[in-house]
């Protein structure tokens, strides 16, 4: 998975990642739209195209749980293995991160049962720290 410079990305892909990249926390493809009718937006398809290649370029993620999607928080890192996403179920904070011993482990029940993964996504649902001290 190679990650496209933000060069070769084309304007409604740009507007996309940016209203990702500024977003607080994860957006709907409709949100998403709402915040861009302003730049031209008309129809979910309009987004739907940008997200499929902003996905394929590893430049945002989908949170499958909450059918929405965010900015990669590291989107200089080529071929993320396996990706995991701590979210928060109060404040809605997500963090993304991946673990080599879940990656490993993962990889061997793959082997061992001669599954060819294409694709890991973690997701932990629950309650981050500011929001358990309030």
């Amino acid at each position: 998975m190679t990650t496209a410079a933000p060069r070769e990305l084309t304007r409604n892909q740009s507007l996309v990642l940016g209203a990702l990249t500024q977003a607080e926390g994860p957006l709907s493809a409709y949100t998403i739209l709402d915040r861009l009718r302003d730049e031209g937006f008309r129809a979910p398809l309009q987004v739907y195209r940008a997200l499929d290649k902003l996905l394929a370029s590893g430049l945002v993620h989908r949170l499958e749980s909450l059918n929405a999607f965010i900015a990669c928080a590291h989107p200089d890192c080529h071929g993320h293995g396996m990706i995991a996403f701590a979210i928060c179920g109060d404040c809605g904070q997500v963090n993304e991160f991946t673990d080599d011993a879940i990656r490993e482990r993962l990889g061997a029940w793959s082997a061992a049962n001669d599954f060819q993964t294409e694709k890991t996504i973690v997701e932990i649902r629950g309650h981050c720290a500011a929001c358990r001290a309030h």
